[in-house]
């Protein structure tokens, strides 16, 4: 078939991203998919919405503000707890505080690359980088999963180094009230962050947001490490930078697998199969074939194939896939665009049409 969105000579080509409001394709001659494009006609007329490129851009440029909005709001509010922290630690001498500002100051930080990566990520396609730039959101995961690498092993050398050269903490209700700041100040953050990465689809943001619950909790520690100070015992608050290094650790191992799940094209397994039922439900659709999905920065993109009847004409094949990658942009959030390659039915003795590219696939 040589129809620009559905071709029926090989893998790989398929259903563009395309306007299809009004959906003026001819569709199967068949009393179940002539009702079944009643229902959707008369669904937008209630409920009027499209999908051109324009209108899908919308969305995904609003989901970038966002993104842009936490992570400015989290700059501000963290920069803030690491100055108050910080000037706690020059009167104080605490490690433990120390470890936490500076953790804090590296978290604020963060904002930086991801800030880089959604501004890229509004820039439109071209030839060189024919999917756009979101993948710089996941690039920028990476940078924070080494931010908080070094910031692990920061802490872990100085309170290994309090504790080979013991210093008496002094000014400890200064590092209580600059603990329970430093807690405050993370844990607005962390949800804020999480809860925006998750509606937007960030793993890096989310990320981000996991990062600033555990500088929370880390900032609790401190204020052990105080009252252990106040209680006479002076090896406390190195012991506590120790402990505030291995959360660091862990936050890290959760923030490292996300991110680089993210960079390896995972997905939700249960997001495939939501995909999977929305297409084998469209009419003309007989079956299901091969199925992708990838992340591409914060939204998704989608390749399948589906098998349509074997009489069926070009346009008949072409309203098929139309109506699959429609079910599919309704079915799977954050999709905004899908690729569907339409296969014939086989019929008994015909040759497979694909064999030419059999060489091709087992290289």
């Amino acid at each position: 078939m040589n129809d620009r969105h559905t071709r029926g000579d090989g893998h790989g080509h398929g259903h563009r991203q395309h306007e299809h409001h009004d959906h003026p394709h001819p569709h199967p001659h068949s009393s179940r998919t002539r009702a079944a494009a009643l229902r959707h006609r008369l669904a937008h007329v209630l409920t009027p919405h499209s999908h051109d490129s324009a209108d899908k851009l919308d969305p995904a440029m609003e989901a970038s503000a966002r993104g842009m909005r936490a992570l400015w709001v989290s700059l501000a509010v963290l920069g803030l707890t690491a100055l108050v922290q910080a000037a706690v630690v020059t009167v104080s001498g605490s490690v433990a505080l120390l470890g936490d500002s500076v953790h804090n100051a590296a978290d604020a930080l963060t904002a930086v690359p991801l800030g880089i990566a959604f501004v890229l990520g509004r820039r439109a396609a071209t030839r060189r980088f024919t999917y756009g730039y979101g993948r710089a959101e996941d690039l920028a995961g990476l940078v924070i999963v080494l931010t908080i690498a070094g910031s692990a092993a920061f802490a872990a050398w100085t309170a290994v180094g309090r504790l080979l050269d013991p210093r008496p903490v002094t000014q400890l209700p200064a590092v209580a009230v600059a603990a329970l700041t430093g807690f405050a100040g993370n844990e607005w953050v962390a949800r804020y962050r999480i809860r925006v990465g998750r509606e937007i689809g960030s793993a890096a943001l989310v990320a981000d947001g996991l990062h600033a619950r555990t500088d929370g909790f880390t900032s609790l520690a401190v204020l052990v490490g105080a009252g252990g100070s106040a209680l006479g015992w002076q090896a406390a608050d190195p012991v506590v930078g120790l402990v505030i290094t291995v959360a660091i650790v862990l936050v890290l191992r959760d923030a490292a697998r996300e991110v680089f799940r993210r960079m390896l094209d995972a997905v939700d397994p249960a997001l495939v199969d939501r995909a999977e039922r929305a297409v084998r439900a469209v009419p003309g659709v007989r079956e299901v074939g091969e199925l992708r999905l990838r992340w591409i920065g914060h939204r998704l993109r989608a390749e399948l194939s589906v098998v349509v009847d074997g009489e069926s004409t070009l346009r008949q094949a072409h309203a098929v896939a139309v109506e699959a990658e429609h079910a599919l942009l309704h079915a799977v959030p954050r999709l905004t665009a899908a690729l569907v390659h339409a296969d014939p039915a086989p019929a008994p003795g015909e040759r497979d049409p694909h064999l030419a590219l059999a060489h091709h696939l087992t290289a």
